[in-house]
């Protein structure tokens, strides 16, 4: 008679032939994701198939592979061209920390190289991408009707590229990037110092239109922040300040109907600033 304790059902041989595959596998280092085939490379064909990847359009692939050029050889003589490459890869992939972070070890590392004038390009880019991408989210709203810090700081990086690189390739591009940002950052003063006026908060709002006047007084914004701080000083009794911010703006402005509509009796308060 056979003994039914020696037998086994073929389902759990099979069971014991796979966990004996799977077990063979993982000593042999081969996980999920199969071996890395990068292992023993060297820096110059990790910068070389990267450079390729990018070529190709293939950010993730390029910027993994400038990645573990990074971490394996951070003192080579690809490593400075390598962390730009891994800063501008995590930008165009939509990666704002990643790719901030990229910048800022090389900031750290090479403080006197001269692609200094990029990384600062490159980080008012971050920021600037940053703030559009907040733009197409809000399907078209104003940003000056947000929260403006990614504004603010794409403006810092700019202005760092045309204050220290005038001479820079890339001075240009953040000239205009600027330009752009600037008018962003007046509507955004002019929205809260409607906001403050609207609320009676008159002091607040005439402090708010002045610093708008005194910081951008070179942009669209300026007309209306004119009017605020006209508006302010009268509810304040300050009939002095008021009327010089009037003549300013009537020699500024000669064409403008803001302050006269306004001031209007046909129109009710709130309907200038609806």
């Amino acid at each position: 008679m056979t003994d039914r304790s020696a037998r086994r059902k073929p389902s759990a041989l099979l069971a014991g032939f796979f966990l004996a595959v799977s077990l063979t596998l993982s000593g042999c280092g081969i996980g999920s994701d199969g071996p890395d085939p990068t292992s023993g490379w060297t820096a110059e064909k990790l910068y070389a198939e990267a450079k390729a990847e990018l070529s190709a359009g293939n950010l993730a692939q390029a910027t993994r592979l400038f990645g573990r050029l990074e971490s394996r050889y951070p003192f080579g003589r690809y490593a400075q061209q390598a962390q730009l490459e891994l800063a501008y890869g995590h930008y165009k992939l939509g990666e704002k920390e990643q790719a901030l972070s990229a910048l800022d070890r090389f900031s750290k590392m090479y403080p006197s190289s001269p692609a200094m004038d990029y990384v600062f390009y490159l980080r008012g880019l971050v920021y600037f991408n940053d703030q559009m991408g907040l733009l197409v989210k809000l399907g078209g709203q104003s940003l000056a009707d947000r929260d403006l810090k990614a504004t603010r700081q794409a403006y810092d990086a700019f202005r760092v590229v045309l204050e220290r690189y005038p001479d820079s390739s890339y001075a240009e591009d953040a000239r205009q990037r600027l330009r752009y940002l600037v008018n962003t950052l007046a509507e955004g003063e002019l929205t809260i110092a409607k906001f403050y006026w609207i609320r009676g908060a008159h002091v607040a709002a005439a402090n708010r239109a002045q610093q708008l006047i005194q910081q951008f007084p070179d942009t669209p914004a300026v007309e209306e922040a004119l009017v605020v701080l006209i508006l302010a000083a009268r509810e304040l009794g300050l009939n002095q300040q008021a009327d010089d911010a009037e003549r300013v703006f009537k020699l500024s402005y000669p064409e403008s109907r803001k302050l006269s509509t306004r001031l209007s009796n046909e129109s009710r308060w709130w309907e200038f600033w609806r």
